[in-house]
């Protein structure tokens, strides 16, 4: 039996499938009726995030008489009893779409609305923020076309229907229950009695907020009425008319695309300064249309309340199915030779599955609403009885380029379809009866290697790709490190999603708990469902079914030694997608997953990061600590993400209880202190990974510096290029490692040292003698790291210094406003590092190059320039903070 590694129970249970989201940034949201809970794997039982599904106001999308309320087609909406809102579905936009560089979760409700929020990084509270309304946005729009109706002037504006009126005031008592507010009184609230308003919306602008929904009132209150303005009046649609305006503004399911990248290799830019990074938001309602929202990443970041709002763009209105959208799905194909293509996935209701492709660069070219934004390639499924309740589409990085699509249906099975992209050859790979219940989830893992698939059933399988067919394996009972002793119970009834973590080490999976066989004393009460985490990096894997074991494996209890072979290689396999400079920094997963190893298998641990240095370290030296001793030579010759790599995995992994600002402050003489020959050979190669980035950053600024002294000042520093700060600190910086810089750093601080001081003030904020921001004495630059004025002499006698910390790109002391902070190596920025630094390849020959090129032009996110992740506000204990490592 599957056992998990941690498990946090829930308050609320969810309801509908794919209820899980795991982000980019490693948080995990939990669609948990009426809340979305945001929690941290990390720390499942610390801090939590809440987003409160808010009742809103009905959209005023007309009018109908009372005698048209049971009708068939507003039938349904007439006998609905959700007194509370629920989320229906989630997703997590890609890093650099929230103000602070997160991401954003995009949420749609059981009343068809759709909103973004943010993370509450400067608000001090567990609530997320909303940020923006996709519904509002799409309200207006439809209504600026009059939903696209053709016949407006007919019966829908007839003389001869009655017109009824009402103020807000005298109707505020008689609100739908779905809109009342705290003090109104329900028994007067009904159901079947409302009706709503027609308000005219002029392109571009925002519903109007002071729109009320209309009941229609009896006629014995209706005489009571005082007279009302004509303004408020409103006409009379047609049953059909409101049931189909209804479908369009209902939203079911929402899902963000990969980021795409607008190059300027086929002509285009992005539009009005923004960002060259971009999604597509995709919404899919009741009418079978999907509609497109292109949303850009922001220009600039901060940790403090930002002026910049997150903006959307109606880009397309797709109709892809005849009626309800159950299902989206997105991929990202990019070829060496072809331009990159979006794929997507769509499933109806109806049991209709089709595939649908746009060049990526052709949607940002568009500025209005494309009513054909994909063009169809195949229906994979026609029309059945059979509704689709989940799909998965995966473009695995292969020798072939084949796209792989899992569609889970609502009778418990899935299909296989197998697609060669290249010459749009389509096959079904197989049909499973792989559950008793309708399929909730469905996620590929370790390339396309692996499929997970969960149910309603409370099962929870795994799927091996052998060629063209899949077969079911188990997933992984054993766990490495100590088990989690928190008390959830183990009493569920079943699963509604699961989701993998960025490094496929990690499944979560959602589940309810079954009330009967709760404590109904203290159990019942607080404890609705349960998110559980499993440990899937000891997945059996095809190619290495015949793959011999080639070391002496340690005695860990209930591991067999197969099983420690998947676990190396499968982390092995996780470290290379991260050489990649565009894929997010998130490594929790294998750390944790090395920590949990170490324990009780140190020497495994440390083959697996011997091999891993190996790869790219130089293979000569073999699997032996010869390498630490002579990787430090090598430096210059690897990535700068595989620096930022190393320096992680040496601090979480290998000195883990040293505290960060202890490895930062010791001196390669000094590293005799820890007593073990093997852990000084770790420290120093760490020093000397962080020597070696810090000189590729002083050299793009010295560079820049350079650069911006012999061209035109206005032309360098124009929108979104990167300045350089600090020079007078980098140049004393170079003056104290002089024996230890390379050449050409000297060469460069020379070079510098020779412009004049006047010119540099003013164009980079050239600071030579810095003040403490506490009592305004001097501070003498004697380490990249912290700093200490000089203090004043208090009336006692006694001179009271100050303790400053460094910016770790400009090396200034940082100001006493809230700074950016990474959470692995615990310094502070003040200043962001160009892109350029970790696009890196190698230590350059020379920086001119880098600096002339585009790569300097881009916004950029905040990314610590030692460890690669993402920056964030440093928050107390209290809150939810995302732990990349």
């Amino acid at each position: 039996m599957t056992t998990r590694f941690q498990a946090a129970a829930l308050v609320a249970s969810p309801s509908y499938p794919n209820a899980v989201a795991w982000s980019d940034e490693n948080l995990v949201a939990v669609a948990s009726g009426h809340l979305v809970t945001i929690l941290n794997p990390a720390t499942p039982f610390g801090s939590r995030g809440l987003i409160t599904i808010p009742s809103s106001l009905p959209f005023p999308i007309g009018v109908v008489e009372r005698k048209d309320l049971l009708s068939g087609c507003l039938l349904s909406t007439c006998l609905s009893r959700d007194r509370r809102p629920c989320a229906r579905s989630i997703s997590w936009s890609p890093i650099g779409f929230a103000p602070n560089a997160g991401c954003l979760l995009a949420v749609c409700t059981t009343e068809g609305r759709v909103k973004l929020y943010r993370m509450p990084f400067c608000e001090y509270s567990a609530e997320w923020v909303e940020v923006l309304d996709i519904s509002e946005i799409f309200c207006s729009y439809l209504t600026s076309v009059n939903f696209g109706e053709l016949d407006v002037t007919s019966a829908e504006f007839s003389d001869e229907q009655p017109t009824q009126l009402c103020t807000g005031e005298e109707c505020a008592n008689d609100l739908p229950i779905s809109v009342s507010t705290k003090g109104r009184k329900r028994g007067r609230q009904n159901a079947l009695s409302v009706m709503y308003t027609v308000v005219e919306i002029k392109p571009g602008n925002s519903r109007d907020n002071n729109a009320r929904p209309i009941v229609s009132l009896p006629k014995s209150k209706a005489k009571s009425l005082k007279k009302v303005p004509e303004k408020c009046s409103f006409s009379f649609i047609t049953p059909d008319k409101y049931a189909s305006r209804s479908a369009m503004l209902s939203s079911l399911v929402v899902s963000w695309s990969p980021i795409l990248r607008s190059t300027s290799e086929f002509g285009l830019e992005a539009p009005n300064n923004s960002s060259n990074g971009y999604c597509i938001l995709a919404a899919g309602g009741k009418s079978g249309k999907i509609s497109f929202w292109r949303i850009h990443e922001l220009q600039c970041y901060s940790i403090m309340p930002s002026r910049d709002p997150t903006a959307a763009l109606l880009i397309g209105l797709l109709q892809a199915h005849c009626t309800w959208i159950t299902s989206i799905s997105w991929a990202l194909y990019v070829s060496d030779t072809a331009r990159p293509q979006l794929l997507l996935a769509t499933g109806c209701s109806d049991g209709s599955v089709k595939i649908w492709l746009r060049y990526s660069e052709e949607l940002l070219k568009l500025t209005e609403v494309d009513h054909a934004p994909f063009v169809l390639v195949k229906e994979v499924i026609s029309v059945d009885s059979i509704p689709v309740s989940t799909l998965s589409l995966n473009v695995p990085v292969r020798s072939r380029p084949e796209m792989l699509l899992a569609i889970g249906k609502g009778s418990g099975s899935f299909d296989l379809w197998i697609c060669d992209i290249t010459t749009s050859k389509f096959d079904k790979a197989g049909s499973y009866d792989a559950h008793d219940h309708i399929v909730t989830g469905l996620s590929w893992a370790f390339g396309g290697c692996c499929l997970y698939s969960c149910s309603q059933d409370n099962s929870v399988r795994c799927w091996i790709l052998h060629g063209y067919n899949l077969g079911e394996v188990p997933i992984p009972s054993n766990t490495p490190g100590v088990k989690s002793s928190t008390d959830v119970p183990n009493v569920f009834d079943s699963c509604f999603g699961l989701a993998v973590s960025p490094g496929n080490l990690v499944v979560a999976v959602a589940r309810s708990f079954d009330a009967d066989l709760l404590n109904p004393m203290y159990q019942a009460r607080t404890q609705k469902a349960a998110i559980e985490f499993f440990w899937i990096g000891g997945q059996q894997l095809d190619n290495l079914s015949n793959r011999c074991l080639d070391f002496d494996a340690e005695s860990l209890p209930g591991f067999p030694a197969m099983e420690l072979v998947y676990w190396e290689h499968n982390i092995l396999c996780s470290l290379n997608q991260y050489e990649h400079p565009d894929k997010p920094l998130v490594i929790w997963d294998i750390i944790s997953a090395l920590l949990a190893f170490k324990q009780h298998a140190p020497k495994y641990v440390e083959r697996i990061l011997l091999k891993w240095l190996v790869s790219y370290a130089g293979s000569q030296f073999g699997l032996s600590s010869t390498i630490l001793s002579h990787a430090s030579t090598s430096l210059s010759i690897i990535t700068s993400r595989q620096l930022q790599l190393l320096n992680i995995i040496i601090r979480r992994v290998i000195l883990p209880e040293l505290k960060a600002d202890k490895i930062c402050s010791t001196q390669e003489e000094e590293l005799n202190g820890f007593g073990v020959e093997q852990l000084d050979l770790w420290v120093a190669l760490l020093l000397s990974s962080e020597k070696e980035l810090r000189e590729r950053l002083v050299g793009l600024s010295f560079s820049a510096v350079l650069n911006l002294m012999s061209t035109s000042f206005k032309n360098f520093c124009k929108p979104g290029r990167w300045s350089p700060v600090g020079i007078a600190q980098m140049e004393q910086w170079a003056a104290l490692t002089r024996d230890q810089v390379k050449d050409h750093i000297k060469q460069l601080a020379s070079e510098v040292g020779k412009l004049a001081k006047s010119q540099l003030h003013s164009m980079c904020e050239y600071v030579p003698e810095e003040q403490c921001s506490y009592c305004s004495a001097f501070v003498p630059f004697e380490s990249t790291e912290n700093a200490v004025c000089r203090g004043k002499m208090c009336n006692d006698g006694v001179r009271q210094s100050h303790k400053l910390a460094r910016c770790a790109v400009s090396m200034q002391v940082c100001p006493t406003t809230p700074s950016w902070f990474c959470i692995c190596c615990q310094r502070c920025a003040s200043n962001l590092a160009p892109q350029a630094l970790f696009t890196m390849a190698k230590y350059p020959s020379e920086f001119k190059s880098l600096i002339e090129s585009p790569t300097l032009d881009v916004c950029l996110k905040p990314l610590c320039p030692f460890c690669g992740i993402l920056l964030q506000r440093l928050q107390p204990e209290f809150l939810l903070s995302p732990s990349a490592v």
